[in-house]
């Protein structure tokens, strides 16, 4: 019978122990990657305060977050580590608990510094390898919305790290890049042979060329050649085209403005003309925001001779963003 409780008593240690590493690791992946802060396991974090009745997930927290080592290196915007460190502050003054040094020193530090134009979002790999990205703060900065990672690029790496057929030995050409996710998972995960980023914003190619030299170029685990090229698709030449030999083409969130839709059409359809016994293949995901604009796009293809499969395989989530929002793979073929 006391084998049997001391077993029992054992066996909840381990699930209190396991609930406790599931809360940080959240709270750690939610907030390398700047989730909304309503996004986060709030009422997890109270019950465990509540039943362990210690502050020690607190400073577990803490340590896995604002004092790690990935947050010294490349952090967070200021604004969003004042509004965190400030929630977790208000969810331990419930406990009644005595202050948190620690805590109020973080916040200290974060009150006193200068925001700056650029943050960083980190990405952790099925593998536990962190993608550290600089972005920018605004959405919207400096007439492009290139500087920022947006949820079709996540998927795609998503779609990605199940389709290692597509990309393994392969040389894959990426269309419209922005700050690179995409590409860079490809690359630290499923060896191309070469991999080309491509963008056409000036500002955007500059903090492309930075991540990619960060996360790639510089990273001791990467050795898949790779290059950041400029590409207007008005003014790509068949030479670039010959030159690059792409085996897999593949683009996220570029469909979004009608006025650039028959630019990369007209390019998709130039590529399939081009490559006729050996075609490349053709993904493009795409974040469905106004349906009408999303429309345009498919009819401009089946204007240009070019057909489209959608495709309906389930996709491991494996980064923390909003998935309500419609985001639809497809594969293009002539």
């Amino acid at each position: 019978m006391n084998e049997t409780q001391h077993v029992t008593v054992e066996e909840e240690q381990n699930i209190i122990d396991n609930t406790r590493k599931q809360v940080t690791h959240i709270f750690q992946v939610n907030f390398f990657a700047m989730c909304l802060l309503n996004t986060f396991p709030w009422d997890l974090l109270d019950r465990e305060l509540k039943s362990a009745k210690t502050s020690d997930v607190i400073l577990e927290i803490l340590d896995k977050t604002c004092l790690n080592a990935v947050c010294r290196e490349n952090p967070p915007s200021l604004k969003y580590r004042r509004l965190f460190l400030r929630e977790l502050i208000k969810r331990h003054e419930r406990l009644e608990a005595e202050p948190l040094d620690a805590l109020y020193e973080a916040l200290g530090e974060v009150m006193c510094a200068q925001e700056r134009d650029t943050c960083y979002k980190t990405y952790l790999l099925p593998t536990g390898d962190a993608v550290s990205l600089a972005e920018n703060v605004a959405v919207i900065s400096e007439g492009t919305t290139g500087l920022v990672t947006w949820d079709a690029a996540l998927y795609m790496a998503e779609w990605a790290l199940e389709n290692n057929h597509i990309f393994k030995n392969k040389t894959v050409l990426e269309l419209g890049s922005g700050v690179g996710l995409t590409g860079i998972v490809v690359c630290r995960s499923l060896s191309p042979t070469k991999y080309i980023f491509s963008d056409c914003h000036p500002t955007v190619l500059q903090r492309l060329r930075d991540n990619v030299t960060n996360c790639l170029t510089n990273h001791h685990c990467n050795s898949v050649p790779v290059c950041v090229e400029q590409q207007d698709w008005q003014n790509v030449t068949d030479e670039q085209l010959q030159r690059i030999q792409a085996d897999t083409i593949i683009a996220a969130d570029v469909v979004y403005d009608p006025d650039i839709i028959s630019c990369l059409v007209k390019l998709l359809a130039r590529v399939f003309d081009m490559f006729q016994e050996s075609h490349p293949d053709v993904y493009i995901a795409s974040t469905v925001r106004n349906p009408q604009t999303y429309d345009c796009f498919k009819t401009e293809l089946e204007k240009a001779g070019l057909k489209h499969d959608i495709i309906k395989d389930a996709v491991t989530q494996v980064f923390p963003y909003n998935r309500v929002s419609t985001i639809e793979m497809i594969k293009i073929r002539a």
